[in-house]
């Protein structure tokens, strides 16, 4: 078979390899940038980190200075002594001294890592190449991994997948550690390092319209009228409780109903206020807090892939009882994943080989058994080559001539 020739002396089948070589790169780079897109909150969490360190550092020396500087006024004011005023005033050199050497060296100390790892990151994103993208997302694979672990709370896997992988710059550990003291705090039913958390972020969950803070006040007015100490949970609501009356009237008249009532209550409204589901309803919802905090999806990673994977496999026929156990919606897990998901939108039909797995086209017609089987040609015609003529299907073990196979057609 004689092949055209192209003007500049290139043949057609050429200039075709040229173009599928072309091609191939671009569908990969194609695949990268959409990859790319999803890399919010792989940027976005260290920069969070990192704002949150410069804003505690910067209030520490702002009070410092503060206390310095009422200090030199009050020895302005003051009769004291020269000997009394070098006194106050070494003192209060001694208290910047102090500053400079633990505080700023060591809030300095924390930024520089934390630029650092925002650093190492950014590289990281630009290191991602068609050439090493199988490398690349099998760094981003356990990347994923390792966000779900810390989730999940198996802490000492996740550090020791990410150490073994030598991507500790580019996961969170050291975040959801910190998360960790507020929710072991939480499950053992203290309040007060949860209430610290919400001291330091005061400005943002005020900004978020966060009602953390007041469900912890509740929580906390609550675990006084089940120690029946009504007189400090009265004086409790009048300190803390009530600044919110504007806002969570509502609420605030249900928890304060409890004083009446009491823990031994069968009042449903009431007794639920004293069971121990809320404090899980307060993990819960100081996890959702501290992910929207620091940019985080709520939701782990691994499921927003999977259940992206899996909206393009969901049909009606993977919840029918004769799913194939390739499918992955045939996996109860996976089912459950998928459970919230559209069906995906098929415009045509689709026919696989059981045999081979692959697609059944004009490439490759799909035959029909006399028992009504139907398999790919490219599979029946391997079997029959093999066996001397004979078809012998595998889901029912007929036997039959690769004559009396006959061609279906798809329309």
């Amino acid at each position: 078979m004689e092949m055209d020739s192209l003007p500049n002396g290139n043949s057609t089948a050429g200039g075709a390899t040229a173009a599928a070589l072309v091609s191939a790169p671009s569908s990969k780079l194609t695949q990268l940038a959409e990859s790319l897109k999803l890399e919010h909150q792989f940027l976005r969490t260290p920069f969070e980190h990192y704002k949150k360190s410069i804003r505690a550092n910067h209030r520490i020396v702002e009070k410092e200075m503060s206390a310095v500087i009422s200090g030199v006024a009050e020895a302005a004011d003051s009769n004291f002594s020269r000997e009394e005023a070098v006194q106050h005033l070494n003192s209060l050199v001694s208290r910047l001294q102090g500053l400079k050497r633990k505080q700023l060296e060591e809030g300095s100390r924390t930024e520089h890592l934390q630029a650092q790892r925002c650093r190492a990151r950014l590289d990281h994103l630009e290191s991602a190449d068609v050439e090493n993208l199988s490398e690349w997302n099998n760094t981003r694979m356990k990347r994923i991994l390792v966000d779900y672990m810390l989730r999940m709370s198996y802490y000492d896997t996740a550090m020791e997948l990410a150490e073994s992988s030598n991507i500790q710059d580019l996961v969170d550990i050291d975040v959801f550690l910190d998360a960790k003291k507020v929710v072991d705090a939480l499950q053992n039913k203290e309040v007060a390092p949860a209430l610290a958390w919400c001291a330091d972020n005061k400005s943002r969950l005020k900004k978020s319209k966060s009602k953390f803070e007041f469900q912890l006040r509740l929580q906390e007015f609550i675990e006084y009228v089940r120690a029946e100490n009504n007189m400090r949970a009265i004086a409790y609501a009048r300190k803390y409780l009530a600044p919110w009356g504007a806002t969570h009237m509502k609420e605030l008249q249900r928890v304060m109903a409890t004083l009446a009532f009491k823990s031994t209550t069968e009042c449903t409204t009431y007794k639920v206020l004293f069971e121990a589901k809320q404090w899980d309803y307060l993990v819960d919802q100081f996890k959702q807090e501290f992910f929207k905090l620091h940019g985080m999806t709520v939701e782990p990673l691994l499921t927003i892939y999977l259940q992206a994977g899996l909206s393009a496999l969901k049909t009606p026929f993977c919840y029918e009882d004769d799913c194939t156990k390739e499918d992955p919606l045939s996996q109860e897990s996976f089912r459950k994943l998928a459970m919230p998901l559209p069906f995906s939108k098929q415009h045509h039909s689709k026919l696989v080989c059981y045999i081979t797995k692959e697609l059944m086209d004009t490439e490759n017609p799909p035959l029909v058994l006399p028992n009504g089987y139907v398999y790919s040609t490219k599979a029946l015609e391997e079997m029959a080559k093999k066996n001397n003529g004979k078809i012998t299907c595998p889901r029912t073990g007929f036997v039959c001539n690769y004559s009396e196979l006959v061609k279906a057609y798809i329309s």
